[in-house]
């Protein structure tokens, strides 16, 4: 990783509906220095967004064009400075396809969690891509402090369900954005 560049790879099942959420929203938050990803353990290769996210994002005002699902590979991990499963399950497919990931992979809403314990202040006045590779391991010694369920970790599939869970999904995937970059994005 050069000083000037962060690279996060988010992770799901299809890589069809949250961690393209994921990937296009953290884009948007926190700029060029900072190239988001996404994968997805049993990707529907080269599918586009679906649809009721798609929509949703759209609504958000958040492009969704160009978009091709791909399937995770160890090189991604190799290749990528953070990693955010979407649920602790893809969380251990990751760091059971690449061990050395442990330190730099956290569920999305784990690490959300865990930045919101960061002081922004212990952070350099630099890049977000700076900001965020001086975080990860201050989040990461927040680990453990307290017992969470994987209803506080994991963000809900909406594959092929309702509307509603669709609305679900996209506003945990939301929120813990907007967590990472209030620590991430200085103004």
């Amino acid at each position: 990783m050069s000083a000037n560049s962060f690279t996060v790879l988010a992770v799901c099942t299809g890589n069809v509906c949250r961690s393209p959420a994921v990937e296009r929203l953290l884009a948007s938050k926190l700029g060029p220095t900072v190239q988001v990803a996404s994968a997805g353990t049993h990707a529907l290769v080269g599918h586009a967004i679906s649809e009721p996210m798609a929509a949703l994002l759209r609504e958000s005002g958040v492009e969704t064009e160009g978009f091709q699902a791909h399937l995770l590979s160890e090189q991604m991990l190799k290749q990528s400075d953070l990693i955010l499963p979407m649920t602790r399950a893809q969380r251990a497919i990751v760091v059971g396809l690449w061990p050395p990931a442990v330190r730099r992979t956290f569920t999305l809403r784990e690490f959300a969690r865990l930045m919101s314990l960061v002081d922004p202040s212990e952070l350099p006045t630099a890049t977000p891509a700076e900001r965020l590779k001086a975080a990860i391991p201050l989040a990461a010694a927040q680990r453990g402090r307290e017992r969470t369920s994987p209803d506080q970790d994991d963000v809900v599939d909406p594959f092929r369900l309702s509307n509603a869970v669709y609305v679900d999904s996209l506003m945990q995937i939301s929120s813990a954005v907007d967590n990472v970059a209030r620590v991430i994005v200085t103004n």
